[in-house]
């Protein structure tokens, strides 16, 4: 057993001397808001080695961090219902506020969402000074259930959404 977990750390260790110092990179960040408030999210990213064998050695648990940086602390229940080594998709109740404007329309408004807090939990694990995360979708798309979309690229925080519903 000593024997593969030197081995196993040898590996690692010549694996990160001649790989460059990728990390997880986030591609893109999916919301699509249902009349309702609810949103359902599709998170596409990539994992560089060491984080890869940190996921498969079940060291690092990508679906309890993706719920940590979702979870409001309150009364919702933010679901992770799959997570990849490249993707996950989350459900969040309420996630966006409704308000009426009339009898015909209605608000829907998005909290702000940032991945700053990610980075802080992703700098708790032992592999962090390994890796340099990029957690900066390269485009945020975020749907309304009109149809009407708004795009971000790049960006670390999104701000607030609102849109006025015709119905």
């Amino acid at each position: 057993m000593k024997n593969i977990y030197l081995v196993f750390t040898g590996l690692i260790l010549l694996a990160y001397a001649v790989m460059p110092a990728s990390a997880f990179t986030m591609k893109s960040l999916s919301i699509t808001i249902a009349g309702n408030g609810d949103a359902d999210v599709d998170i596409s990213y990539d994992l560089s080695f060491v984080e890869q064998t940190a996921v498969f050695f079940r060291l690092a648990d990508p679906a309890a961090q993706l719920q940590s940086a979702f979870d409001d602390g309150g009364s919702r229940k933010v679901t992770v219902t799959r997570a990849t080594s490249s993707s996950a998709h989350v459900m969040i109740p309420s996630f966006a506020t409704v308000t009426p404007a009339n009898s015909k329309q209605t608000w829907e408004a998005t909290p702000p969402v940032s991945f700053e807090h990610a980075r802080a939990v992703l700098n708790t694990y032992w592999f962090a000074p390994l890796v340099s995360p990029d957690f900066s979708p390269a485009v945020t798309t975020i749907t309304f259930p009109d149809g009407y979309a708004v795009n971000y690229y790049d960006q670390i925080s999104i701000p607030s959404v609102t849109h006025l519903m015709s119905g």
